[in-house]
């Protein structure tokens, strides 16, 4: 709560209307975008108030109230700062996280629901939300009338609205969702972990007392309170986690589903393996890569096509270099000096021939690092290069036609007629 409010004091300051950044309308073609403010805009405002230098620092300090939803931009659903043009709006103060929102699934299967009765051109749901909404449907059978009416009336009372205030209820209402049912492959900043959860209810341990029975009798109270308090997350939302990802996975356990070809554990057969080696990827591979960025990085075809992606984005460095550093932890230890300084005069040296774009903290404590070079010297910098990738390039890759291409190719192979794939095989 304490960050929440820092946070709020800041976002205050910056919609101030002599101080803060001037919120305006923008007039596009035969439309008008209303109550929207530049990337840039907020970024100068950050380094001018908060005595930031280094623009990538307020980028990054920006990013992080972007994720928790403060504002967000109105053209994607990635919820990080541009320093440019983009266009971004204000979250209202009733879809804040200080307020304690906790959203059940009931709640987004209204949200849902809704968007399939207001006006589809501007609304439609993405397929992630059609799957969502259909597997809520199945999972709410009982109560799905409920939901549905519950929908139809805040439609109603939606449309009584003005259409720019409706218009800007609605990408406010859909940014709130973006945090807590964030678009596959972002990072859900409203998981908490466990241990620090654990740390925050317990922040003073109680030790254990030999110096007598009568003070052990009167420490007993508290101890015993400090065992109870241990529960940090609901059970539901735990199970809820375990079957998605269960569902997700269940198709490329071999022990569950039987593949195609059959099952190297029980069989002698490896085909299925080297289909799986092999460098011209099935479409259950290609999708794989969408469940998260490692999955994308552990299969070398993956890979080799997320490097492709980023070449033609100008921003292969940060793969190259995150290469480089996995490379180094496998390094001999005689060789380990000589590798770390190649990289260094390769990513972050002045003048360097592919230079990487890192924070100040990381940048410092990685040259300290290199005063005694060992195999895990860049871990600050790797991390940082590794999660700008993820919140930022790869959530791109996703929608890219790159990517989308490769999944439809193997739809194409999989519906062509029996005797087109007949012909091919004589003709060979």
């Amino acid at each position: 709560m304490i960050v929440y409010r820092k946070i709020e004091e800041i976002v205050t300051r910056i919609q101030d209307e002599t101080e803060g950044v001037p919120i305006r309308t923008v007039k596009s073609f035969l439309t008008k975008i209303p109550s929207v403010v530049t990337g840039a805009d907020i970024v100068q405002w950050l380094m001018k108030n908060l005595a930031i230098d280094d623009p990538a620092e307020a980028m990054h300090i920006g990013s992080l109230i972007a994720a928790q939803g403060y504002f967000f931009p109105i053209s994607d659903h990635v919820l990080s700062l541009k320093d440019d043009g983009s266009f971004y709006r204000f979250q209202a103060p009733y879809f804040w996280p200080s307020n304690c929102w906790e959203p059940e699934n009931t709640d987004y299967a209204i949200y849902l629901c809704k968007r399939t009765m207001q006006n589809k051109t501007r609304l439609e749901l993405a397929d992630y939300e059609a799957e969502n909404l259909a597997r809520l449907q199945r999972a709410f059978t009982r109560k799905w009338e409920f939901i549905f009416m519950q929908a139809e009336a805040q439609v109603k009372i939606d449309r009584k609205k003005d259409r720019i205030e409706r218009k800007i209820l609605d990408s406010q209402e859909r940014a709130f969702w973006d945090v807590h049912r964030p678009v596959p492959g972002c990072v859900n900043t409203t998981e908490m972990d466990i241990r620090k959860c654990r740390r925050m209810r317990n922040p003073q341990r109680v030790k254990k007392v030999r110096t007598g029975r009568t003070r052990f009798t009167r420490l007993w109270p508290e101890l015993l309170g400090c065992q109870l308090d241990r529960h940090c997350m609901k059970v539901s939302k735990v199970a809820e986690s375990l079957m998605s990802y269960t569902e997700q996975y269940q198709e490329y356990d071999p022990f569950v589903m039987s593949p195609e070809p059959s099952n190297p554990w029980t069989s002698d057969d490896l085909s299925f393996w080297d289909l799986e080696a092999s460098k011209d990827p099935s479409q259950q591979r290609v999708r794989k890569w969408g469940f998260s960025l490692d999955e994308a990085l552990k299969d070398p075809a993956g890979r080799d096509q997320f490097l492709k992606f980023l070449q033609s984005e100008f921003s292969s460095e940060n793969l190259q270099f995150w290469l480089a550093v996995q490379d180094l932890k496998r390094q001999p230890l005689e060789n380990v000096a000589e590798r770390a300084q190649e990289i260094w005069t390769e990513f972050l040296a002045e003048g360097a021939s592919s230079a990487i774009n890192l924070d100040s903290h990381s940048y410092e404590r990685t040259s300290a690092n290199l005063k005694d070079p060992g195999r895990y010297s860049y871990e600050d910098a790797q991390d940082h290069i590794y999660k700008l990738m993820k919140s930022d390039s790869y959530t791109r890759y996703l929608r890219s036609n790159a990517y989308q291409e490769l999944l439809m190719a193997w739809k194409k192979v999989c519906s062509e007629p029996l005797f087109s794939l007949n012909q091919r095989y004589h003709a060979v």
